[in-house]
């Protein structure tokens, strides 16, 4: 990235400080009431549907996100844009069949649900997986292209510092607060971000008079096209269709430092309500970070960088003060991911490794909503039998957190030297991704799935997306990495279905609670019309389906 003008007022930095000691001191406070390890992890299950959907919106937007889909407008066009307002698919998903499942099993991890659907094996093979993309692609790559991002308002920042920085004011209000922690500060951050970015978009058409159609016209042929050709080097149209929902699903239902905030939850009614305001939430990046972009090819014409957009948008055209709340909101976008990853990341470690001997969680009994949980033959935990105490959770859950911390601050920076690299480990996903979806997708539908089918699915799925990721790198495969995931997805539900028919069924009556049922799908209790989730979805799909009319 390269660096522009610094134009930064003493008011914008007064913005910018006043930001930082409130998100730290709210961290902080939160801290004082945490002495559990359901506080550390879960919030103490108490979140509502309001600051569910606003940290699930957070947590989501990244300082890339904000540079990248403004410079991919400006440059390539807004196809990249269909990764934000079509994730309300898998979020309705979500909503309909893995939330109640997750939340009616009390489970603290994703990859615990795997335990009690299928076995250990896959419950620590997925977890070991998802720990170490979290902190060396989500914390460190937030890191470092956060600090990027940074230097372009102030060139003067040294990159390794400001990495070391980040991390540091992140990872205390982490490791003390908890979850509960980031999920208060994520709410404040999405309101900032959407305020902050709100205000510059409004602006922006206000220079181009209002006026859609001057909007339009200022950009190439096809740059409001969303579904493209098969050459197409960002998203060709068979990565749409048979990439992006699998790529959504993995990242909306099964991924950890995203899906935490749900689990903690009060009920199934505002876990459903938090997911459903995030699918509408992410229908909003499309208006004020997508189209700011292409709005600027008449406003900034000329501009060699597409990185340089939104920064130079934010210098030239918001006056003082504004410039530091859509800075705050950049900076809001950083710690919000880096928080999120260090908890989820803690979390796997504490409660799938060091805290899961004895064979883990094991799923008793359902009446009337309520799912209990026992560990080791006891439904606290304590210290007799090997079991963890509450403190030493807690205790185990912050250490982890600052080392966790320590670690990405310090690979970070060692990402500029590995650029080319860097673009693979984004890529990466196509690979963790096709068996995750199957055994998680197919298994809560396909009853006769076992043990052994989704052990081996996530076993070779993984392998054989190795191989084609390497093959891809010597351009001896042709298919781009999104239809790589479609075609991985079918590849690795036959292996699913063929090893598990191949040995011997799991037992119906200790599954049943793990799996679909027509139940699940009902209105939670005493919601009529909007308020009823179904409808909330039929109102989603509307507004996704127009969307892509609209930009075919």
């Amino acid at each position: 990235m390269e660096t522009i003008n610094n134009g930064i007022a003493t008011l914008d930095l007064i913005v910018i400080a006043v930001y930082f000691i409130v998100v730290l001191g709210i961290g902080l406070w939160i801290a004082r009431k945490t002495s559990t390890g359901e506080d550390l992890f879960l919030g103490g299950r108490t979140f509502g549907w309001g600051i569910i959907g606003l940290s699930l919106f957070a947590s989501n937007i990244s300082s890339t996100t904000l540079i990248g889909l403004s410079g991919a407008a400006y440059s390539t066009g807004i196809v990249d844009s269909v990764y934000e307002w079509l994730s309300g698919i898998p979020l309705i998903v979500a909503a309909a069949i893995f939330v109640p499942l997750y939340i009616k099993s009390r489970i603290t991890t994703i990859p615990e649900f795997l335990e009690l659907r299928f076995d250990r094996r896959s419950r620590l093979f997925f977890s070991a997986i998802t720990i170490f993309t979290s902190i060396v692609v989500d914390t460190a790559g937030g890191l470092y292209a956060g600090s990027l991002v940074l230097q372009l308002f102030f060139p003067d920042l040294i990159l390794w510092q400001t990495c070391f920085v980040l991390a540091l004011i992140a990872g205390l209000y982490t490791a003390f607060g908890g979850l509960k922690a980031v999920v208060y500060t994520d709410a404040i951050q999405a309101i900032v971000l959407i305020v902050g970015c709100s205000v510059l978009t409004y602006l922006m058409f206000e220079r181009m008079d209002f006026d859609w159609g001057a909007v339009m016209a200022s950009a190439p042929e096809g740059h409001f096209s969303v579904v493209r050709d098969l050459d197409h080097p960002t998203l060709p149209w068979t990565g749409l269709l048979l990439g992006v929902p699998f790529l959504g699903f993995w990242y909306w239902t099964t991924n950890q430092y995203i899906v935490q905030r749900v689990l903690g939850a009060k009920d199934v009614k505002n876990a459903r309500g938090g997911v459903m305001l995030a699918g509408f939430l992410k229908i909003i990046p499309l208006f004020i970070m997508v189209i700011p972009g292409a709005m600027a090819i008449s406003l900034l014409p000329g501009l060699e960088n597409a990185d340089q957009v939104l920064p130079t948008a934010i210098l030239t055209i918001l006056p003082a003060g504004m410039v530091g709340l859509v800075l705050a909101g950049l900076i809001a976008a950083i710690m919000s991911s880096v928080d999120s990853t260090l908890n989820s990341a803690s979390t796997l470690v504490v409660k799938d490794f060091i805290d899961s001997r004895g064979g883990g969680a094991v799923l008793l009994s359902e009446a009337e909503g309520q799912v209990q949980t026992q560990l080791d033959g006891s439904a606290t935990l304590a210290s007799a039998g090997g079991r963890l105490t509450e403190r030493q959770i807690v205790n185990y859950g912050r250490i982890t957190t600052v080392v966790l911390m320590l670690v990405a601050a310090i690979w970070a920076p060692m990402i500029q030297n590995f650029s080319g690299i860097w673009v693979y480990l984004q890529q990466m996903f196509s690979i963790i991704v096709p068996p995750v979806v199957v055994v998680f997708l197919v298994g809560v539908f396909y009853k006769r799935g076992n043990g052994d089918g989704a052990f081996w699915t996530l076993l070779a799925g993984t392998g054989l997306g190795i191989v084609l990721f390497l093959l891809g790198q010597f351009e001896l495969w042709p298919f781009h990495f999104t239809t790589n995931v479609g075609l991985m997805v079918g590849i690795s539900t036959l292996i699913f279905v063929f090893v598990s028919r191949a040995t011997e069924a799991p037992k119906y009556d200790q599954i049943a609670d793990l799996v679909y049922r027509p139940g699940l799908l009902a209105a939670d209790e005493g919601d009529t019309g909007l308020a009823d989730w179904r409808v909330q979805a039929v109102l989603l799909t509307a507004l996704m389906g127009g969307l892509l009319v609209y930009f075919w």
